[in-house]
């Protein structure tokens, strides 16, 4: 393990990186993520697009790690943490989904956000704290579709069709789509409504 990690650390092109990256997140160790998640940071699209796969893999092992190494400082490597912690789904990033969605100034993390909590895999959760947690996704996502960002609705949307799987939220989700495909002013938006309603 030790030999696929320092090959990361020591690749000096990109192409060594992203095999580097390969061979390291093939291995499935639990040991690779806090590797893994500095790919992120490292100015790789590629490597960072096989780590993040590779983390993904990981599943939930890796979730407390993600959460505690999220970049406040390069967006680059917040949204790539955000896409994969969202592509987990695990019910213990629900916090950092919601403040994201909220408040992130990068829109490419914040769409992230706004898909991710859809996702979130509610199951896991004893059925009073998931009633709590789907209430609170769902809340944010409402307000997110006044964003005055029009590809934040649109992520919006996408979040709200996904969570419309739970009974429970499905009539306050078609009612907000109805307002939505009478009110967005932004064609791409509503015709995303219309494809959530169909």
């Amino acid at each position: 393990m030790d030999e696929l990690i320092r090959a990361v650390t020591v690749a000096e092109t990109p192409d060594q990186m992203v095999t580097a990256v390969k061979n390291l997140a093939a291995a499935k160790d639990p040991l690779a993520i806090p590797t893994l998640i500095a790919v992120f940071g490292y100015n790789n699209p590629a490597a960072a697009i096989v780590a993040a796969a590779g983390l993904t893999e990981l599943g939930e092992i890796a979730v407390p790690q993600l959460l505690d190494q999220i970049d406040d400082y390069n967006y680059g490597a917040r949204a790539y943490s955000i896409r994969t912690i969202a592509a987990i789904a695990d019910p213990r990033a629900l916090d950092i989904l919601i403040s994201t969605a909220l408040t992130d100034f990068a829109p490419s993390v914040r769409r992230a956000a706004a898909k991710g909590l859809g996702n979130i895999h509610w199951q896991k959760l004893a059925p009073n704290e998931a009633e709590i947690a789907i209430n609170r996704a769902l809340e944010t996502l409402l307000l997110i579709c006044e964003d005055a960002d029009w590809s934040i609705r649109y992520a919006a949307i996408v979040g709200l069709q996904a969570l419309a799987k739970v009974a429970t939220v499905r009539s306050s989700i078609s009612a907000k789509f109805q307002l939505m495909l009478t009110n967005d002013t932004e064609k791409a938006v509503r015709a995303r409504v219309q494809l959530a309603l169909a």
